[in-house]
């Protein structure tokens, strides 16, 4: 049975994203607006990528970061690859979660937590499977289960499967487990990139196979 219909899933969890999110906000301003102006003088605007995304329910919203790609096309004018667009500043950024600070204005906002499962592209909505689906029944957050289990060195099966048991798990003391070990990985970054990829690659759907007939579906 899914525990997010208790008292901190339904309010004192919302209540304390209100309040971080909005500290955080304070506090950090000086780090975020030193940010912007490197972005702005090494890739040009706009020095926000936003991005829509999947949120609690299925809901749309737009996800804010910190731009870490240049906009470089080849010879036929489609973007080249992420390994060749993504800046050293924008590498950095993202070895040390620089880049996620803007999302504290969508906790802020109300479409995103402080933990939870990670929004993922709105294409990606129609290919989940009814289990897989379930990690849209929260707030998707800035940091999660899957996050300090993996990251992006791990499957996407394994990931819905860290997103699914956060579902069901979800109490104070996880939310706590998982800042704590949120703030270990951005002071000793791993698990930032997927083997052979500068990101994560595109989720596909996920396959199951027949063993009778030998076929596959998806």
């Amino acid at each position: 049975m899914s525990k997010r219909h208790g008292i901190y899933p339904t309010l004192v969890k919302r209540a304390i994203d209100i309040v971080f999110s909005g500290l955080l906000l304070v506090v950090l301003s000086p780090v975020m607006v030193a940010l912007a102006i490197l972005v702005r003088r090494n890739m040009g605007s706009p020095v926000l990528f936003r991005q829509p995304r999947g949120g609690r329910d299925g809901q749309v919203f737009l996800l804010n970061k910190f731009r870490s790609m240049r906009d470089a096309v080849d010879r036929h004018g489609d973007p080249l690859p992420d390994d060749k667009r993504l800046t050293p500043l924008g590498n950095t950024m993202r070895r040390l979660s620089l880049d996620e600070l803007p999302q504290l204005w969508n906790v802020f906002r109300g479409d995103m937590s402080l933990v939870g499962p990670r929004p993922l592209l709105v294409e990606y909505l129609d290919r989940y499977t009814e289990r897989q689906a379930r990690r849209h029944e929260v707030r998707p957050g800035i940091t999660g289960w899957a996050q300090v289990n993996g990251r992006n060195a791990i499957s996407w099966d394994e990931k819905f499967e860290f997103d699914i048991w956060y579902v069901d798990n979800l109490s104070a003391w996880v939310d706590t487990i998982i800042l704590v070990r949120t703030v270990g990985r951005v002071v000793r970054p791993t698990d930032i990139n997927a083997s052979g990829h500068s990101t994560m690659p595109k989720f596909w759907g996920t396959v199951d196979r027949d063993p009778d007939a030998g076929t596959s579906k998806q």
